[in-house]
């Protein structure tokens, strides 16, 4: 699958026109993201704080959701940065682990990004689409769609770990 075909039209990146400073967060996510690059993935929003990457994989837009600040975090689950305590978050929301990466058809998926070793402490989360492809809020900065969860395989976000699916509502 290509990202849209007007992606790659001079002035644009994605759905945004291209300014000089959209020119310069480009390239800076791709210093952050080496494995970034013209065909698999597109900007798709402007940088804002007002919600991170787990709010987004959750489909939320309205609010930061992190267990150790003052964002959301469902109740009742604990407050801490754990591999179980995020799969236990998008669990309240009717995800369940999976094996199958790929798209399944009836299902909508997220994934979520750990580092270090043996502590795998959850990063970043990220959600797949309809026709495949992935959307990532990158911390404060803009939302993206990408080919794949290893294309932000980083220092920054560690690698893609567990899978979740829910069946997609209609």
């Amino acid at each position: 699958m290509a990202i849209q075909s007007r992606s790659r039209e001079h002035g644009w990146i994605g759905r945004i026109n291209m300014d000089f400073e959209s020119l310069l967060r480009h390239e800076s996510l791709r210093h952050e993201f080496p494995l970034l690059n013209d065909t698999n993935y597109e900007i798709t929003s402007r940088a804002t704080g007002r919600y991170n990457c787990i709010a987004w994989a959750a489909g939320k837009c309205n609010q930061k959701w992190w267990p150790e600040y003052r964002g959301y975090w469902p109740p009742g689950l604990k407050r801490e940065v754990t591999l179980e305590a995020f799969v236990a978050m998008f669990e309240t929301l009717g995800y369940e682990k999976c094996e199958n990466i790929g798209l399944e058809r009836g299902f909508e998926k997220v994934v979520i990004y750990v580092e270090g070793g043996r502590a795998q402490i959850p990063t970043h989360a990220a959600r797949q689409l309809e026709n495949g492809s992935w959307t990532s809020k990158l911390g404060d900065e803009v939302d993206i769609e990408h080919l794949s969860p290893d294309i932000l395989t980083s220092d920054r976000y560690g690698r893609p770990h567990v899978y979740m699916r829910r069946p997609r509502s209609t």
